[in-house]
């Protein structure tokens, strides 16, 4: 018998301790079961236990799970790294886009997503860390980018995504928590120039205690549900 449906149990039950320690509702953070390398089986054990929204960060891996499951009323978010190759199926078959970087790239997702589906959600991603090997644009270019994402059409602009550099295992919890907080100060900053962003997506499976802290809005996890990643070939 499988152990994805106790898995995402106990994820959802440190969920919710986190929002009570935050004094925030356990509706106000979502969670994304991160199936990259996982089969289709798996998604449909998760599903069975409640779970709607996946996140893939292999396009050809996510296509051809998602024609095995075309059954299940499932929620895809992209979460990699987005290349202009990639974005007319990104475009076509998913719900969400998380790692948008680049205007170019938002203009293409917007004029290729088809005119009969709903507006295709994106997230700015954001490197909040500095991090030379990390994607993302930096926090003094958000403004910018988020603006003019907000007026492209087949778009609607949700927010912000980061992934943060880990943390040493000697940080104290403030450290540990700076960079979330970075990312919803940003947040803020944004909404207060007039945009109309819900969204906050950080967190993973060894950090989102800290992410739902500092205001994250959904968190990304896929070790924690499924375990260990198999290596992809």
């Amino acid at each position: 018998m499988t152990d994805i449906p106790y898995k995402l149990a106990s994820v959802r039950s440190r969920i919710a301790a986190a929002c009570k320690a935050a004094g925030r509702p356990e509706s106000s953070v979502g969670l994304l079961a991160v199936s990259k390398t996982f089969g289709a089986a798996e998604v449909r054990q998760a599903q069975a236990a409640g779970q709607r929204a996946f996140g893939e960060n292999y396009l050809q891996e996510a296509l051809d799970k998602q024609a095995e499951l075309t059954d299940l009323p499932l929620e895809w978010h992209f979460i990699g790294p987005v290349q202009s190759n990639k974005t007319r199926s990104l475009a076509e078959r998913f719900d969400w886009v998380h790692g948008v970087e680049r205007l170019k790239i938002a203009q293409r997702l917007s004029d290729q997503r088809p005119p009969g589906l709903p507006p295709l959600n994106i997230c700015v991603q954001v490197n909040v860390s500095g991090e030379a090997s990390k994607a993302g644009c930096t926090p003094a270019e958000a403004l910018e980018l988020c603006r003019a994402v907000a007026t492209l059409p087949r778009l609607r602009l949700r927010g912000l995504m980061a992934i943060p550099a880990p943390a040493v295992d000697s940080a104290t919890a403030a450290e540990r928590q700076a960079p979330f907080r970075a990312l919803r100060e940003l947040f803020g900053e944004l909404r207060r120039a007039g945009l109309e962003l819900d969204t906050i997506s950080a967190g993973m499976s060894d950090d989102l205690e800290d992410a739902i802290a500092e205001g994250s809005t959904l968190v990304r996890v896929g070790s924690s549900i499924f375990g260990s990643r198999p290596p992809k070939a």
